[in-house]
C-alpha cells in the first residue's frame, strides 16, 4: 500500500497565521502538525509516501523531512498549485500508486487510540473497495456522516444531513484499492470546480464495495482546520504526553517500533537535537530498547 498526505490548501480558517506558512508546518505539542498524519500511515506499514504541498510550501517541507531515509521512508512529494479538492490529490498520485492500493489522510487531521496500528494494518491488508472511519461527533449535521448496517457495510453516505440517520462522522483517512484512480479521473467537478472526495465514495457505495469501521471508544479525532481546535489539539497532545511519558506521533520512536530503523539509528536521530526535551525522550526509547536504564532528564 502506497501513502498520501494531503497538505496543500491556503488554510483560510487561520488566517493570518497561514498567510506565510503552511498550516500542516504549525505546531501542535512540540510537533509540526504532518507529523501526526505520517504517523498514521507508518503505523499502517506504509513507508512510500508521497506529500502534496502548495509550491511555495514544498521547500519547507523538504527541509523538515527530506527523502525519509532516515526514518526508513520514502517520501516523495508533488505539488497542488490551488486546492480544487481532496480527490484531486488522487490524480495528483496517481504515478506513484500505480498498481498498489492506497491510503490518503488530510494533512490536519490528527488521530490517537488504543491499538489503532494493529487496526491499521489489519484493514489495510484487507482493503477491497474503499474503507472509511467513522467517529461518533454530538453534532453530525456539521459533518458527512455514514449509515451502516450490522456487518460495518455502508449503506448511506448524508452530507451535513439536517435530519442525520447515524452519529458517525466521516474522517480525513481513506483507504482505497487500485480502482480508486479510474474513479477520480471519472467525477465530475463540483460547482465550485473542485474533485469532492465524496463523490469518490459515493461511487464505491453504488458499487456496493464501500465500509466504515468504526473507531469506537477510547480513541480521539481531531481536525485542527480552526484556530480553536489547533488549541485544543495543542492542549490535548500535552495533557496526555504529560500524564502518559510517551510521546504521541514521535516519528523517530514509531519508525523504530515498526522495525523501519535500528535502534542505533534511532539513538542518532534522538542525538542530532540533543537540546530539546523531545531529542533526549528520542535517545531515551532507544536505550530502552536496547537495555540501557542511563536515562536522561528532561529539561
Amino acid at each position: 500500500m502506497k501513502g498520501i498526505v494531503l497538505a496543500g490548501g491556503t488554510g483560510t480558517r487561520l488566517h493570518p497565521i497561514t498567510i506565510s506558512v503552511s498550516k500542516q508546518l504549525l505546531p501542535v505539542g512540540d510537533k509540526p502538525m504532518i507529523y501526526y498524519p505520517l504517523s498514521v500511515l507508518m503505523a499502517a506499514g506504509v513507508q512510500e509516501i508521497l506529500v502534496i504541498t502548495r509550491p511555495t510550501d514544498q521547500p519547507l517541507f523538504r527541509t523538515l523531512l527530506g527523502d525519509g531515509a532516515h526514518l526508513g521512508l520514502d517520501i516523495s512529494y508533488a505539488e497542488q498549485p490551488q486546492p480544487r479538492g481532496i480527490a484531486e490529490a488522487l490524480l495528483l498520485g496517481a504515478d506513484h500508486i500505480g498498481d498498489d492500493s492506497v491510503a490518503l489522510i488530510l494533512g490536519d487531521n490528527i488521530f490517537h487510540g488504543p491499538s489503532f496500528s494493529r487496526l491499521l494494518q489489519r484493514e489495510a491488508d484487507q482493503v477491497d473497495g474503499a474503507t472509511l472511519f467513522g467517529y461518533r461527533v454530538q453534532d453530525p449535521e456539521r459533518y458527512g456522516v455514514g449509515v451502516t448496517d450490522a456487518d460495518g457495510r455502508l449503506l448511506a453516505i448524508e452530507e451535513k444531513p439536517a435530519r442525520p440517520r447515524s452519529n458517525r462522522a466521516i474522517t480525513g483517512l481513506y483507504l482505497y484499492d487500485n480502482e480508486v484512480v479510474d474513479i477520480a479521473k471519472n467525477i465530475q467537478p463540483s460547482a465550485r470546480g473542485e474533485l469532492e472526495i465524496s463523490d469518490v465514495n459515493a461511487e464505491y457505495l453504488r458499487r456496493g464495495r464501500a465500509k466504515l469501521v468504526d473507531l469506537g471508544r477510547g480513541f480521539a479525532w481531531l481536525d485542527t482546520g480552526t484556530f480553536e481546535s489547533l488549541v485544543q489539539a495543542g492542549q490535548y497532545v500535552r495533557t496526555l504526553e504529560e500524564r502518559q511519558g510517551v510521546r504521541i506521533a514521535c516519528l523517530e520512536e514509531l519508525a523504530l517500533r515498526m522495525g523501519f530503523i535500528d535502534a542505533d539509528a534511532c539513538h542518532a536521530l534522538g542525538a542530532a537535537m540533543p537540546n530539546s526535551d523531545y531529542g533526549r525522550y528520542v535517545m531515551n526509547v532507544a536505550r530502552e530498547l536496547t537495555g540501557d536504564v542511563e536515562y536522561l532528564p528532561a529539561g
